[in-house]
């Protein structure tokens, strides 16, 4: 009894944190959409009401897409985002499969300098990368924005986790009927690594969705604005101190973000769960 009465207690305790941490993450998100709603003299008001006495969301909605070019930044996160994880795949599942099936000398050094690379954060080379596309003219353009991001060392990490759960025999099964291995990358594996690849997808599209820092220095012209740099510029247009139309502009621009994942939410799981390290 004493047993059962513990193990009551431990679930317990483990949905409480649960529950607590979800209220901690979520409760900005939901000030963030409650202050989108308010008028500008209440969200400075000295009393605090979490709900809006008064509803202005029609108006901070109207000037956040009306100030700047709110949804051509969002096209733009849309080409860029699309572009970029496109690229990513056609780039990481070929090397993941080599990596993870593949039988030569170097094999793994590769992998080692793949986990070395895990642990450079990218803005430590964004010096170099924007030097050198300054010299060759792509800076102030979807290219600068696309091509520093086509190659993911932690998509071929996680790719790679994935394949080595794949049974050798499937791919043996496609050598004998003749298919090539870059057929079998795309016929065989691609199409097994569903999970993993929505997994993968949903990590690169938060990256570079809400990615700041590259666009910032990369990009002069406000045609080619991402999301996050919409924003910025909604507050040096004069909108600074009017957070109601900055929460408006923040909740568009996190609305996909919050619909694919609950669109891809159980293929996130299956990914995640199937791609643990293996040996």
């Amino acid at each position: 009894m004493t047993g059962r009465r513990l193990h009551i207690s431990a679930r317990f305790s483990r949905h409480a944190v649960l529950m607590l941490g979800a209220v901690v993450m979520l409760a900005p998100f939901a000030l963030m959409l409650l202050t989108s709603f308010k008028p500008k003299e209440e969200i400075f008001s000295p009393e605090f009401h979490l709900l809006p006495q008064r509803w202005d969301a029609f108006e901070n909605y109207r000037v956040a897409l009306t100030q700047v070019p709110l949804l051509r930044f969002l096209l733009n996160g849309v080409i860029v985002t699309v572009a970029i994880f496109v690229l990513q795949v056609i780039v990481n599942v070929p090397a993941a499969y080599a990596l993870a099936k593949l039988r030569f000398r170097g094999r793994q050094f590769m992998f080692g300098a793949v986990l070395v690379c895990l642990l450079i954060p990218y803005q430590a080379v964004a010096l170099p990368i924007y030097i050198l596309f300054y010299k060759v003219g792509l800076l102030n353009s979807y290219a600068a924005l696309i091509l520093p991001f086509t190659i993911s060392v932690f998509g071929i990490f996680l790719m790679r986790q994935f394949f080595l759960g794949v049974p050798d025999d499937l791919i043996d099964a496609a050598r004998v009927d003749g298919i090539s291995e870059y057929g079998i990358v795309w016929a065989v594996m691609a199409p097994a690594a569903v999970p993993a690849l929505v997994a993968f997808g949903i990590f690169s599209l938060v990256a570079h969705w809400n990615d700041y820092f590259w666009p910032l220095i990369a990009i002069g012209d406000e045609r080619l604005y991402t999301p996050p740099l919409g924003i910025a510029f909604l507050k040096l247009n004069g909108e600074g101190t009017a957070y109601g139309p900055l929460m408006a502009a923040a909740t568009i621009v996190i609305t996909p973000l919050v619909l694919a994942f609950l669109l891809a939410q159980r293929r996130f799981i299956e990914g995640i769960t199937f791609t643990g390290v293996k040996g």
